[in-house]
């Protein structure tokens, strides 16, 4: 059984584009990457997934229930955490807390009281007194403190200074250590690489492409420096064009011949070529399909 899988799941807002045709599986037990620009349809494809939108037309499965017709049951075992938290702003910290576990019919005291202590966070103040940071926090407990099987996380450490985004992210290895499957939606290419063992490109509302993470880098592309000149050949294959002190780089998924042979006729006072890193193969799946 998989923790999420959709089959060509589609959302439009009247005429506007939401999310075309995602076809997607993440196992049991992985840590995947959702990554793509704003945008893109990260955030549409999550609330579908978990019916707070009803999608136009496709179908997908949560731990193996019907996002349409077991909405509640998946509930029950997702923890989710939304891109912007919104609780009642006169409410205090614990009692939003015990209020996301009595919606699940569930005594969470223990955890959340375990979770609170380790995110620094004032269970007695109230919400509206509360910084972004802090209420990022509130809501990482709501979603973690009745231990679901699977987490959802929708652009979650935007907020959090660096020490308490690797607290978080120690807390979602060791959830994932235990079996919890972590379904992570970023904008930040460095939490993917670092965190996720698969991952898939979203843009434009489709999906590009889906591997593991240490696949994703791997195309016949090279990341080219050319020195003593300030524009590339004319030839085809050139992406990513940008200006250096000395010259200009940009990727190139050409013929390697073709490229010397143009660049024989150029003043080059010297070139350098190599593998594209992480960033710059990510651009690309973000402005051309072909790499």
């Amino acid at each position: 059984m998989y923790a999420i899988k959709t089959d060509s799941l589609t959302k439009y807002y009247g005429t506007s584009r939401g999310i075309t045709d995602i076809s997607l599986t993440v196992s049991e037990g992985d840590f995947f990457g959702f990554i793509g620009p704003n945008g893109a349809g990260k955030s549409t494809t999550i609330r579908s997934l978990l019916g707070l939108i009803a999608p136009t037309s496709g179908s997908a499965e949560l731990l193996g229930m019907d996002i349409r017709r077991q909405k509640n049951k998946i509930l029950k075992e997702t923890g989710y955490m939304p891109s912007e938290a919104s609780f009642y702003r006169d409410m205090k910290v614990r009692e939003v807390i015990r209020y996301s576990a009595a919606l699940r019919g569930l005594d969470c005291q223990k955890e959340a009281a375990r979770l609170i202590d380790r995110l620094e966070l004032d269970p007695n103040k109230k919400i509206r007194e509360l910084s972004l940071g802090n209420r990022k926090k509130v809501s990482i407990v709501c979603a973690l403190q009745h231990h679901p099987r699977l987490l959802i996380l929708d652009e979650p450490t935007s907020g959090l200074d660096p020490l308490m985004q690797r607290e978080f992210f120690t807390l979602l290895n060791e959830r994932n250590a235990n079996g919890a499957a972590i379904f992570l939606s970023s904008h930040i290419l460095s939490e993917i690489q670092r965190y996720c063992r698969h991952a898939a490109v979203i843009r434009e509302g489709s999906i590009l492409i889906c591997d593991e993470t240490k696949h994703l880098g791997h195309t016949r592309a090279k990341q080219i420096t050319l020195f003593g000149v300030s524009a590339p050949p004319a030839i085809d294959g050139i992406k990513n064009l940008e200006p250096t002190e000395d010259g200009v780089k940009f990727l190139y998924s050409g013929d390697l011949q073709t490229l010397l042979h143009a660049l024989s006729s150029m003043p080059v006072t010297d070139m350098n070529m190599t593998e594209p890193d992480m960033e710059d193969i990510f651009m690309h799946y973000y402005r051309s399909d072909d790499i």
